[in-house]
């Protein structure tokens, strides 16, 4: 049987995405918005930004439905950019910071982008590709919000309103790619109402208020950051504390300074902050609770946090495709140990077998999700999306079970797929790489267990006879086409690939 559950909602049932800043800074004016590096920009300054950038946009000919890449790491410009560009009823293109000028050719290629904004220490990388990709016309760099740079220019030139064009809840707001099965990554379109059911998490699901301040250590350009660090805190007024880069004491000070009272990270910082030496010379009274995801945490740690801590860790579950999160351990409910939780509001789930029949409780299969959260489709790949949603439901590729009371416990995978630090990686795409390599015969890629970051990435290689191409070589190579993560961090070399 599918499960679903009903929550009692309130105001926000018929939220506004398109305008959910305004609506924030009308009522909450002087709140701070965004805390970075010491500095506030409440939500009156936040909104006049948006309101600025997306001015300078509409000049530079962007309308409703073009696309507006960012490769922005977690500062205000990102959030400033994210929402000029769906002020405008423009897509928001959010690109991974680590993306090589190879990767970036296809990501901005593919979706078609008109301007591209980033930092000035990545422009290069932009810059070397400028030729391939003639649709993108405008770059737009950032130093920050300091004089001199033409982002600041930009923003501080004047709040000038622009008039918003007709946007439905089923129009296009973000694009985010995700690793595909082809080695290629492919464009999931979520649309404003996908956006909706993330921004209303906090309120409905952790009586979130104005008064709660999330620190976003994890990247908002990954759906899973955007969702807990910047959707659902804005929709109420509350704070985003800002990190790019941090140690685990500079992420212990923040907390006490700044007053954090959630953080939503993949596992490896909890376990940080948990085996972390002077975690006993701070303060972390106003944490009231931390939120993880992006990979599987062991289930033990759960409880030595709370142990150690005295606050409780809520696992989310989903994918880039599900806006991200569809399941959730939801802190009313009795968390079961190795549990991933239920299903959120407006969504249905249910475990099939390899026919695609639904399986009893208890019985491992393949979980599919249906429900409010499935993205619109894959961008200009109807092939593949009529492949991972079918009669409305979405393939997750993930093995597991469901027991009688609707919690789901993940067992495997059903793609090859590996998993590290909550970045996903297709083998598929590494071995492409691997085999450009003139050296290399043939290649396979594997996920090993880890600690740290729950898998780490592991190449196998065959290469030619006589040849001396070393571990150091091969990983050199990789670095210069695929994003770090993505980049093996052990090379095996072997005589066949059994």
């Amino acid at each position: 049987m599918s499960y679903s559950i009903k929550f009692q909602r309130g105001y926000q049932d018929e939220m506004n995405m398109e305008n959910m800043l305004q609506e924030t800074a009308s009522r909450y004016p002087d709140n701070p918005a965004i805390i970075y590096e010491g500095k506030r920009i409440c939500y009156k300054e936040l909104n006049g930004f948006v309101d600025a950038l997306a001015y300078h946009l509409k000049g530079l000919g962007i309308k409703k439905g073009d696309k507006v890449a960012i490769m922005l790491s977690n500062c205000p410009e990102f959030i400033i950019s994210y929402f000029a560009a769906l002020r405008l009823g423009a897509i928001a293109v959010t690109l991974n910071v680590m993306s090589t000028s190879y990767e970036l050719q296809h990501l901005i290629e593919n979706s078609d982008a008109k301007v591209f904004i980033t930092g000035d220490n990545l422009a290069r990388r932009f810059r070397d590709i400028k030729e391939k990709i003639p649709l993108c016309q405008h770059l737009i760099t950032t130093t920050g919000l300091n004089p001199g740079s033409l982002f600041n220019e930009i923003v501080r030139s004047g709040s000038v309103p622009v008039d918003l064009p007709e946007l439905r809840g089923d129009d296009p707001a973000v694009m985010i790619y995700t690793a595909g099965l082809t080695g290629k990554p492919v464009g999931a379109i979520l649309t404003f109402n996908n956006l909706a059911t993330q921004a209303d998490l906090l309120r409905t699901i952790c009586n979130g208020t104005k008064d709660d301040r999330c620190l976003a250590v994890i990247p908002l350009f990954h759906s899973f950051g955007a969702s807990v660090n910047m959707l659902s805190p804005i929709c109420l007024g509350a704070s985003v504390v800002l990190m790019d880069r941090f140690t685990m004491d500079s992420i212990f000070a923040t907390i006490q300074n700044e007053q954090v009272t959630y953080i939503a990270a993949v596992p490896r910082l909890f376990m940080g902050m948990l085996f972390h030496e002077k975690r006993a010379d701070y303060s972390l009274r106003t944490l009231r609770f931390c939120i993880t995801g992006g990979s599987a945490m062991p289930p033990e740690l759960f409880f030595e946090f709370e142990k150690h801590f005295g606050i409780k860790v809520l696992e989310g579950y989903g994918l880039t495709e599900t806006s991200p999160c569809c399941i959730f351990t939801m802190p009313n409910l009795v968390q079961k140990p190795g549990s991933i939780g239920t299903v959120l509001p407006g969504v249905e789930a249910k475990i099939l077998d390899d026919a695609g029949c639904e399986v009893a409780a208890g019985v491992v299969g393949e979980l599919v999700v249906k429900g409010n959260v499935v993205m619109q489709g894959y961008y200009k790949d109807e092939a593949t999306t009529e492949e991972v949603i079918r009669n409305g439901w979405l393939h997750t590729g993930d093995l597991a079970y469901m027991d009688d009371d609707g919690y789901v416990f993940l067992v495997g995978l059903k793609k090859r797929m590996i998993i590290t630090s909550g970045f996903n990686v297709y083998p598929k795409e590494v071995e492409l790489i691997l085999g450009m390599h003139p050296t290399v015969t043939a290649a396979k890629v594997v996920g090993e267990k880890d600690v740290m970051r729950g898998e780490i990435v592991k190449a196998l290689i065959v290469k030619k006879t006589g040849d001396q191409t070393d571990e150091k070589e091969i990983i050199g190579h990789c670095r210069l086409y695929l994003s770090s993560y993505k980049v093996p961090r052990e090379v095996e070399f072997v005589a066949t690939l059994d």
